[in-house]
């Protein structure tokens, strides 16, 4: 009886598998290498965060079912995050206040990312994408180009379904830029 507490749903599998699919995407060399998101854990991150908030702000058009995958996706990457204070040897004792920070941070890029996102150009876009993921502030041009996958994302992720069966696709990232590069010499 007390077993069927421990065992893994369908929802938790597909879950699982919806939050593996953004890690390995924010994961891809190409954000690090060709965007020039600082390849550290903060960038890193940032870039699992950034791929969460769009994928959130996708299901919030579905129905109350599929939104409810949003809920378990936002505990999932808690729990992640949890894990990997712990396997970097953050004390027991610091990781609730950490994670605090991790939550007003997702909360704060959320609403920046949903306003930014409203906007008609890539400026306020830019902008957020340089504060959060560029906090540097060297140069505005890799801000840029991430604002064009990030607006590429949100097109794909806008025209997909089947999240339900763990269904998600986010676009190259290196063909995106290739793609813009070539749009832009055309224009």
């Amino acid at each position: 009886m007390i077993f069927k507490l421990f065992r893994r749903t369908p929802r938790d599998n597909t879950i699982a598998c919806l939050y593996g699919t953004i890690v390995a995407q924010a994961r891809l060399p190409a954000f690090y290498q060709i965007y020039g998101v600082p390849d550290t854990v903060d960038g890193r991150l940032e870039m699992i965060m950034l791929h969460t908030v769009l994928f959130l702000r996708r299901l919030e058009s579905e129905t109350a079912p599929i939104r409810a995958l949003g809920q378990g996706l936002f505990d999932r990457f808690c729990r992640d995050m949890d894990d990997s204070m712990r396997e970097m040897g953050v004390g027991d004792l610091a990781v609730p206040r950490n994670m605090r920070r991790i939550g007003e941070a997702f909360y704060g890029r959320q609403a920046a990312y949903r306003v930014a996102l409203e906007a008609p150009d890539d400026e306020p876009l830019a902008a957020a994408l340089d504060r959060n993921v560029f906090a540097d502030g060297s140069e505005p041009g890799p801000a840029f180009r991430l604002a064009v996958y990030v607006r590429e994302a949100v097109r794909r992720l806008a025209a997909q379904d089947g999240f339900e069966r763990a269904q998600l696709a986010f676009p190259d990232p290196e063909q995106v830029l290739l793609c813009a590069r070539s749009t832009r010499i055309r224009q």
